[in-house]
């Protein structure tokens, strides 16, 4: 069983916290920050992986980070 786990920005503004490959978050919370507090209690304390979003032209606009 895999600890990973990756913070994740969704449309309506809200964090879902998701297991690789997963259809369904383990979690969704209002905050960036409670997601990935939630996301280190699930993965046992390794650090998740959190989305970065930027808007910028002619760039990749998602990025991942260590939490």
């Amino acid at each position: 069983m895999s600890n990973r786990y990756f913070v994740e920005e969704r449309p309506n503004g809200t964090y879902a916290v998701l297991k690789p490959h997963a259809m369904r978050a383990s979690a969704i919370c209002t905050t960036q920050r409670e997601a990935i507090a939630k996301a280190k209690l699930f993965g046992h304390g390794h650090e998740p992986d959190v989305e970065r979003v930027r808007h910028t032209k002619g760039e990749n606009i998602r990025r991942w980070r260590k939490a």
